[in-house]
């Protein structure tokens, strides 16, 4: 673990001088690379020089009692320093151990959500629309930015389906762990006699890609129009304006009809694309790496049933780690916290024991 922070703190200070030369400075491109390297390494280096100091202030004081001609007064202050930095060198060994995990290169990305409902026909979608708003009212409380990127609407105000990106720093770090089989337990508005029904929706939380990180030969591509259809709208059924781009070699479908402009659902429907193709190519690399994304506390996959919300009880329940919350409410008005640092702090535990292992 030594070597590895040398390495980091050495990296830090050859960045730091860097910076300071105006050849850099003058390189646009080559200032903001190593700009952002230097504040991912910021942390972990200060944190660093911070266990040195523990560590010197431990065998400072372990030297004074060791030594024979040292009065009370200084063996007791000794005594105290040995202890408070004992305890300082474990506390900081142990977040260095975190903070040297491998990261997920995708954790800082923006995010496209898709929800689909899934058993329990329109109990199913309604439910759908009410995860779309428990996520979208969690990104807003964030500051982060939404947007609507395809929807198809029920007449009841549900959503058969609905894909929407959700923008800003870190928000796939937060919402990795999302993707999966969401379980209702209710009764549904529809439900005359009072009877619980158990509905499915899937979820699927697809870190953003952009052109640099899939390659799309535009010959691949097959472009289609047609016109918006939904619950309603002015501009519903008058203009061709949604776009279906068929990805030829992969058989990928996107489609986007959320804006009047054809221009800017095609600009959005290739955005998911991208995204798209990027998942497919992740899939495929960690189908070779068992257990690397999302280890412990859930696979990713779609068919894997995550959580559960029993309304009844106002109770949410998620499976892979065993925990309960009975703040139901507060928990579908964005109120998600909770549960996800408890995922994240799961997922990070399981990383620690595989690479103490």
């Amino acid at each position: 673990m030594t070597d590895k922070l040398n390495e980091a703190e050495k990296r830090y200070e050859e960045i730091s001088a860097k910076l300071a030369d105006t050849a850099v400075i003058s390189d646009q491109e080559q200032y903001k690379k190593l700009m952002k390297e230097y504040k991912s390494l910021t942390p972990l280096v200060e944190k660093f020089r911070e266990y040195k100091k523990a560590r010197a202030d431990h065998d400072e004081a372990k030297e004074m009692l060791e030594e024979s001609g040292t009065d009370k007064e200084l063996r007791e202050m000794a005594q105290l320093q040995l202890a408070e930095s004992k305890e300082l060198v474990a506390k900081y060994t142990d977040e260095l151990k975190v903070m040297l995990l491998p990261k997920d290169p995708d954790d800082e990305k923006s995010v496209i959500i898709e929800i689909r409902a899934g058993a329990g026909g329109e109990e199913a979608a309604l439910f759908a629309n009410s995860l779309y708003r428990m996520y979208t009212m969690y990104a807003q409380a964030a500051g982060w930015k939404t947007e609507t990127v395809n929807a198809n609407p029920t007449e009841l105000g549900g959503y058969k389906e609905v894909s929407f990106s959700i923008e800003g720093e870190g928000v796939y770090a937060k919402l990795k762990y999302e993707s999966g089989v969401h379980r209702v337990q209710r009764v549904p508005e529809t439900e005359s006699q009072g009877r619980i029904q158990t509905s499915t929706v899937t979820v699927a939380v697809l870190p953003e890609a952009e052109a640099v990180d899939v390659e799309i030969d535009p010959a691949d591509l097959e472009y289609q129009t047609y016109r918006s259809s939904g619950a309603g709208g002015q501009h519903i059924n008058k203009t061709e304006s949604a776009i279906r781009i068929i990805h030829k070699p992969t058989g990928t479908i996107v489609e986007c009809q959320e804006e009047r402009s054809q221009y800017k659902n095609k600009d959005k429907a290739m955005k998911m694309l991208y995204t798209k193709l990027y998942e497919a190519k992740l899939n495929e690399q960690t189908s070779r790496i068992a257990e690397e994304r999302r280890i412990q506390v859930g696979t990713g996959d779609r068919s894997e049933r995550i959580r559960t919300y029993n309304f009844p009880q106002s109770r949410v329940t998620d499976h892979r780690i065993g925990l309960t919350l009975y703040k139901l409410e507060q928990f579908m008005n964005g109120a998600c916290d909770e549960v996800f640092d408890a995922l994240a702090i799961a997922d990070t535990a399981a990383k620690l024991a595989g690479s103490a292992e």
